[in-house]
């Protein structure tokens, strides 16, 4: 329950007492604020730690990256999906808003951005995507709401 100022004052506290090798012991259920200021999570459910590692590790695995970017709508996703590994998706999630996912790396990347330029598509943005520690803690725990 911390207006912004005070979140930042305390984040620079937690992040100075961790600089002076000070163990700091955190309990939140904000997600972004563990993945900033952690140097291990363990995720808890039902009383029960059911994952633990660095935020990095924690998001690694079992996720697979997500390669976004935009341009004009209606572009030919079956044109795409033959360029692209066989286990990679891509989908329009709204008009000119594309999204494909598989094994992003160097590879994909240039193999997406060369299809653009191939078919005449100057992306307005290309991002690579990685899951959150939220993301991982609902895929986790359950996307459900629970009674």
């Amino acid at each position: 329950g911390l207006d912004p100022q005070a979140r930042r004052a305390t984040w620079d506290l937690v992040r100075d007492l961790r600089g002076d090798g000070v163990t700091v012991v955190l309990t939140t259920h904000y997600m972004d604020e563990a993945e900033q200021l952690a140097d291990d999570v363990a995720i808890i459910d039902g009383g029960k730690v059911i994952a633990q590692g660095s935020p990095e590790e924690l998001c690694r695995g079992g996720a697979e990256n997500t390669l976004r970017f935009t341009g004009r709508p209606a572009l030919d996703l079956a044109s795409l999906l033959k360029a692209l590994p066989a286990d990679s998706t891509a989908a329009e999630l709204t008009p000119g808003s594309y999204r494909v996912t598989g094994k992003v790396n160097p590879q994909l990347l240039a193999t997406v951005t060369s299809w653009c330029a191939q078919n005449g598509v100057m992306p307005d943005r290309i991002s690579v995507e990685r899951h959150t520690l939220e993301d991982v803690f609902l895929e986790l725990t359950g996307k459900e709401l629970r009674a």
